[in-house]
């Protein structure tokens, strides 16, 4: 399922960025909220894809 791959990749994408934030760095933090949005849709979007096979059987 392309949308899970996508979700996979963003949450790895952002590990650096969240130990980062964890570190102190506030640009990390902001990058993180900002990535966490991405993530946020992303994960909507598995759930709608999910629903929608769900719908076809």
């Amino acid at each position: 399922m392309q949308e899970y791959e996508e979700l996979k990749r963003l949450i790895d994408e952002a590990e650096s960025d969240i130990k980062k934030a964890e570190g102190g760095n506030k640009a990390a933090g902001t990058r993180v909220r900002k990535q966490m949005q991405q993530i946020k849709q992303a994960a909507q979007a598995v759930r709608n894809k999910v629903l929608e096979t769900r719908a076809v059987e």
